[in-house]
């Protein structure tokens, strides 16, 4: 199956590669500087090695963070790639102490969210139980 890494080595040009097989702009002068800025990342690799998943959590490291872009290639959706990216950040950012993690996602992907553990809401937001 496919795995979720944290921090995944990723060359500067596989995101935008990746965000522009989705209809996404490139946005490649983010990369490699979005790296150095979030808190932490996933990625997922197919068995070429070809990254086709992405999300990453970024904030001030303090107790929230805010999860973006989370991006499947659309060859390799339906697999629950998806989900297990959600979920390693989620996993992540309590392992590092962040309590609340806020998303915003069209309501089309209300559903995704839900089933990741997130309250609908203005936007998504998910609270570490106390």
């Amino acid at each position: 199956m496919y795995e979720a890494v944290i921090n995944l080595k990723i060359s500067a040009e596989e995101v935008p590669l990746l965000r522009e097989s989705v209809g996404w702009e490139k946005r490649e002068t983010d990369y490699p500087l979005l790296f150095e800025r979030c808190n932490f990342w996933v990625g997922t690799r197919n068995e070429k090695g070809m990254l086709v998943g992405f999300g990453y959590i970024a904030g001030m490291k303090l107790q929230h963070g805010y999860m973006e872009d989370i991006i499947v290639h659309p060859n390799f959706r339906k697999l629950g790639i998806g989900v297990k990216l959600v979920r390693t950040l989620i996993d992540e950012a309590d392992r590092r102490g962040i309590e609340i993690v806020t998303t915003t996602y069209s309501d089309k992907h209300a559903r995704f969210y839900e089933k990741c553990g997130f309250t609908t809401c203005s936007g998504g937001l998910w609270r570490k139980d106390k």
